[in-house]
């Protein structure tokens, strides 16, 4: 069997089954069946009548929560195509383990029991929109979807339903297209008027009347404040890979970007907003979501996540308003999107009742392509069967069936590695680089202003594309997933989906074999690359410059060791709640969201990065719990890099009075735990103006230069010789064996 992701898996309904009484999933039954087909199926019987079947979700649809790991649902289903009933047989979500009873979870989702999901697989219905969890949104979309989704998969197979998936569908005679030949700039106006851009516009009398509406006495009793006219909401969508409607929103650098970003025929989306209520939200900070919009396309939707998304601050469109939200999503690739048949995007607007508790009601934004967009192309009428659980979407055309069949034929993260290939490229093109200049350092550092240019020029690059454009950055959440990944059972497909973090996760670990956390922490982390770039701006502004007193200095160390433990710990009770307490790291809003948060997070990256202006790279030497856990296992490098003169601490402490970050301690020793391999001490080492013993070796060397040449020695008194160069070396008799004072 193939699989979308690491969570399908063929066989697993055998396992679960023993988990629930037949009863439970479809009412009446006493007994299950032998399980049929792949994915499998089991018939639910009531002696030898059949009742209906039973199927788990996760092999049928993704069903990923918010801990990364499948949420396992056992779903009954009669043969008409109506859910009778399901059960909750594992999960390792956080929220539902701690907090909140997993029953005020399977209240809501019990909303979908009763729906006729083979109306929903012709398109005739839709599926009832469950209510949100406070505190476990994502829990809950996940396990709706999966429900919803699974279901229409199998009713398309054939295998239930009576003939919603099994009847011969005929392919259009005619064909639409994007006409990709159309790329003419309109103004706002214009956009408008041809239904290239649609809106919605809901005022605040009408939110609170659907909600009186909606038989919620709770969410009727807590009505919007305002003006009956006020926007509630006003809110527009447009498909910015079309041509024409990509260069006017977009401008045409904008939309050369997103053309070079997009794989061929998938699309993205313009999502503007204005008015009281926000389609983003906040609740894709917390879990990587945007719960309150949802694209759907005949009974087919999807949410989209952060790393779908891309904050934009205005349109290009001549007469475009000012939306104070403005945000480009481009569609995965996993979900079929006919660009040419219409599609909606359906706003969620949620009302608080209760400390826990929320209402729900939808608002739909319907889209249809312009016909002026489109072209067709005759074909000859042809009929095909829908194939088992591969069938496309019923207004997909025959190639993009094709396609969606191809695709399921490999696993999810192959296809995310094929699809970041540029991306991929240009990170280990990057790693390569750096490779090179450890390798290389010695070369490197005999040139101070070459390196210096070098070394700024690499962090603005890790800051600006791997930080900011990929969102490479990072985390101790990270650390904390693979440890209990390896305690609840690990998947190498999971860390894969990410292809550029697993880049650097790998090249990490590799590094930490040969310099420890200093290839990190010093070169790749796009934070502390912020940190030290704002440092060196505020050096040349003669911002002062603070060292800690070494006593105090080495009794902050721990703190970030402190933070890492605890944070481990707390890991091991509750995920959850050690990713809401790691986010002492600063690194999601000020690198991942680019500081559109809000304002607590960013007041405190703020206040970090302002510390950073007085103290270089303060959070990284004091409070990085990631530094922290890269330091443990970096105790076992290999091979020691760094060099240091007998005389290094004593006397010398120049090395150590130099060092950004004070990991030199006034012995002499580099305490590799805190360093970060920016190479200044290397630069002394080689420097014979600065480094006290190199200076003794040029002297001497000038001094043998001098005497080899009697030619040129000169007659001003025996305290004073010339050098080939022609300068004075002063204070140095003929048996003078130390440098001047320093």
């Amino acid at each position: 069997m193939s699989s979308n992701s690491a969570c399908f898996a063929a066989g697993q309904l055998s396992d679960y089954l023993g988990k629930a009484e037949p009863g439970e999933l479809v009412p009446g039954a006493n007994r299950f069946g032998p399980l049929q087909g792949e994915p499998a199926i089991a018939p639910v019987y009531k002696n030898d009548q059949l009742l209906g079947f039973t199927y788990l979700t996760s092999e049928f649809a993704n069903s990923t929560g918010y801990s990364g790991k499948p949420i396992q649902l056992l779903v009954g289903i009669d043969p008409a195509g109506v859910i009778t009933g399901f059960k909750l047989v594992e999960h390792k979500e956080p929220i539902v383990l701690v907090g909140i009873p997993v029953q005020r979870i399977l209240d809501v989702i019990n909303k979908l029991v009763g729906t006729d999901m083979a109306s929903v697989a012709r398109g005739a219905t839709r599926a009832p929109q469950v209510d949100i969890v406070s505190g476990a949104t994502v829990t809950v979309l996940v396990m709706g979807d999966s429900i919803v989704r699974s279901a229409t998969k199998l009713i398309r197979s054939g295998r239930i339903g009576g003939n919603a998936g099994a009847a011969a569908v005929a392919l259009p005679a005619v064909t639409k297209t994007i006409d990709l030949d159309k790329s003419d700039v309109r103004d706002w106006q214009g956009l408008l008027a041809d239904g290239a851009v649609r809106r919605l516009l809901v005022t605040v009398a009408e939110v609170n009347q659907a909600f009186e509406k909606s038989g919620n006495a709770g969410a009727a009793a807590h009505p919007e404040d305002g003006d009956p006219d006020t926007p509630f909401i006003d809110l527009y969508a447009a498909d910015v890979a079309v041509p024409t409607i990509g260069r006017s929103l977009l401008g045409e650098d904008g939309y050369k970007r997103l053309a070079a970003r997009l794989k061929p025929g998938q699309q993205a989306l313009i999502v503007a907003g204005a008015g009281k209520y926000s389609f983003k939200g906040s609740g894709y900070v917390r879990g990587g979501i945007f719960d309150r919009i949802e694209l759907t396309q005949d009974a087919n939707s999807i949410r989209f996540r952060d790393r779908d998304h891309t904050r934009l601050g205005s349109l290009a469109a001549e007469g475009a308003p000012d939306f104070p939200e403005i945000a480009l999503f481009v569609v995965p690739t996993e979900f079929a999107f006919d660009p040419v048949a219409p599609w909606t995007l359906q706003l969620l607007v949620q009302r608080v009742i209760g400390v826990r508790d929320k209402a729900i009601l939808t608002f739909d934004l319907g889209y249809a392509l312009p016909d002026a967009l489109m072209k067709r192309e005759q074909q000859a009428p042809t009929v095909r069967d829908a194939a088992p659980a591969k069938a496309a979407a019923p207004s997909a055309t025959a190639q993009q069936a094709a396609d969606a069949a191809a695709r399921d034929e490999e696993p999810l993260w192959i296809r995310i590695w094929k699809g970041d290939l540029v991306k991929i490229g240009i990170t280990v093109a990057a790693l390569g680089v750096l490779t090179l200049i450890f390798f290389f350092q010695n070369a490197l550092v005999r040139r101070p202003k070459v390196y210096t240019w070098v070394r700024r020029g690499y962090l603005l690059f890790i800051l600006v594309w791997l930080g900011w454009y990929a969102n490479a950055q990072l985390s101790v959440v990270n650390v904390l997933t693979f440890a209990n990944s390896l305690l609840t059972g690990f998947s190498w497909e999971y860390f894969l989906s990410a292809p550029l973090i697993f880049l650097l996760w790998a090249s990490t670990a590799a590094a930490l074999l040969f310099w420890g956390r200093g290839p990190f922490c010093g070169w790749l982390c796009p934070f502390g690359a912020l940190q030290e770039l704002l440092n060196n701006i505020a050096q040349a502004f003669k911002v002062p410059q603070y060292r800690l007193p070494w006593g105090l200095h080495e009794r902050l160390w721990p703190i970030k060791y402190i933070i890492f433990l605890g944070l481990f710990g707390l890991s091991l009770y509750s995920t959850a709640f050690a990713e809401q307490l790691a986010e002492v790291e600063p690194f999601k809003t000020a690198i991942v969201l680019k500081f559109a948060r809000e304002w607590p997070f960013v007041i405190y990256a703020l206040t970090l990065l302002a510390a950073g202006l007085f103290v270089e790279r303060f959070f990284c030497r004091y409070m990085c719990p990631l530094g922290a856990a890269l330091a443990i296992p970096g105790r076992i490098r290999m091979f020691e890099w760094l060099r240091r003169w007998k005389e290094c601490g004593s006397p010398c402490q120049r090395c150590g009075n130099e060092c950004p970050v004070q990991a030199i301690h006034p012995e002499g020793h580099i305490n590799v735990n805190e360093c970060i391999y920016c190479m200044h001490c290397q630069e002394l080492y080689f420097d014979d103006h600065r480094c006290p013993h190199m200076i003794q070796v040029r002297l001497k060397r000038e001094k043998r230069e001098v005497l080899s040449s009697p030619s040129m020695r000169s007659g001003k008194g025996p305290d004073t010789l010339i050098t080939a160069g022609g300068q004075p070396i002063k204070g140095l008799n003929a048996g003078a064996t130390s440098p001047p004072a320093t």
